[in-house]
């Protein structure tokens, strides 16, 4: 049985790289990916957590987590869409669409 600093260990190592794309990178593409792997480095902290405990409670907000990720990834991908079509570039930097 793995014990859970390892598990914590794993869930802070997905969260640091995943703000660490989130801060440098400026293709709005690996900006949601990135922004994924956050989600779901909390998704293995609370399943842990959950299982050390023997409690069912983490798990079913994962749950919950799992499907606003979802409803985001569909949400953010239509966003790119529209934004490519209209600007053609993913590139976050020169996205200024609120600016007249």
């Amino acid at each position: 049985m793995i014990p859970l600093p390892f598990f914590l260990a794993f869930g802070v190592l997905l969260f640091v790289i995943g703000a660490i794309g989130v801060l440098t990178r400026r293709n709005a593409i690996i900006a949601l990916m990135s922004i994924e792997l956050m989600l779901n480095a909390a998704n293995v902290t609370l399943i842990s957590f959950s299982h050390y405990l023997q409690d069912l409670r983490g798990q079913v907000f994962t749950l919950f987590v799992v499907a606003v990720a979802a409803s985001e990834a569909a949400v953010g991908l239509a966003l790119l869409i529209a934004l490519y079509r209209g600007k053609a570039t993913f590139n976050l930097d020169e996205v200024n669409i609120l600016k007249w």
